[in-house]
């Protein structure tokens, strides 16, 4: 690809080499959780790396899988934690992108039922797209009677804290219409908490009602390319000029090959060099697509590059 500095497979870089990287490249796009914050803890640098990345003229864009809030929030949280250029067009969330989906891709004609939080909800309201109303079912009723909307055209699935056996049952319900689609936000796993905790994610839930419904759902968030499909739709992007940096080799860095992009990780979130290197060093090549090009600390790495 152009724009390389060395061959590809885990090649950790810092100073002159991220520079002479940055140099070939007009877009960045950066995942963030992991990457530009670890919950509500702003990785060291970040704000700044992207402020100097803009005023050399590089465009950035965040795509994350987190769907459970809406763009205007994750304004909000980048103001919170000391951004201070960053704003709502340059978001794409799974959440946002599943809405985008559905509205210009799919132009579903009817109601979507989700499982998912607020996030989803509010970005599919916010498209025009309806949803099946969220209402507690009163004590009556049971699997034998729950009432269906009768126009549904979509199920989509995302991280839901909320999640149920009755949510679950419907969804089954829906599927069985061959002409419904089946949507997920994105195939995370699980997410990481503090204190070594985690909570299941998105691609939990979906491998459930996969099992259940006996249906493969379509995938929006990464490492799906419709993310990138998402952004270059709005923004002419090049994908030879383009940088994918992320913290998990599943998603973030698989997305990034998927999209014929540059891609780096950084070692702030959840995969690790030596996963990285036992990918790289596998024989099996459906695996070769996890490597990153390169790999960084962190991405504070980068204020020594752009500030020199």
């Amino acid at each position: 690809m152009a724009g390389k500095v060395g061959t590809r497979g885990c090649k950790k870089i810092r100073g002159a080499q991220i520079r002479d990287l940055l140099d070939s490249k007009h877009n960045v796009l950066f995942d963030c959780d992991g990457v530009i914050w670890n919950g509500e803890t702003v990785v060291a640098g970040a704000p700044e790396v992207v402020t100097l990345l803009k005023q050399q003229g590089k465009r950035v864009f965040f795509v994350t899988n987190n769907c459970t809030r809406p763009r205007e929030n994750y304004v909000q949280k980048f103001s919170r934690l000391g951004f201070t250029d960053v704003v709502e067009e340059e978001i794409f969330s799974s959440a946002y992108c599943s809405a985008a989906y559905l509205r210009d891709v799919a132009k579903v004609q009817g109601k979507v039922f989700v499982i998912g939080c607020h996030g989803v909800q509010k970005e599919l309201q916010d498209a025009g797209v309806p949803i099946v109303e969220d209402v507690s079912d009163g004590p009556d009723v049971s699997i034998y009677n729950f009432p269906l909307e009768p126009d549904v055209k979509a199920v989509l699935v995302g991280y839901d804290e909320r999640f149920t056996f009755m949510k679950l049952a419907k969804a089954c319900c829906y599927l069985k219409n061959s002409d419904c689609l089946f949507l997920a936000t994105d195939p995370d796993p699980w997410h990481p908490l503090r204190g070594g905790r985690i909570t299941p994610g998105s691609g939990s839930l979906t491998a459930a009602l996969e099992t259940a419904s006996s249906r493969k759902a379509t995938v929006i968030g990464k490492p799906s390319r419709f993310m990138f499909e998402c952004i270059a739709s709005q923004f002419d992007l090049d994908p030879a000029r383009s940088l994918m940096i992320g913290d998990r080799l599943e998603t973030d860095i698989l997305f990034g090959a998927n999209c014929g992009l540059d891609t780096m990780l950084t070692l702030t979130g959840v995969s690790t060099m030596e996963e990285a290197q036992q990918y790289r060093d596998s024989d099996a090549s459906e695996k070769k697509d996890f490597v990153p090009d390169y790999v960084v600390e962190t991405i504070g790495d980068f204020l020594q590059a752009l500030e020199d």
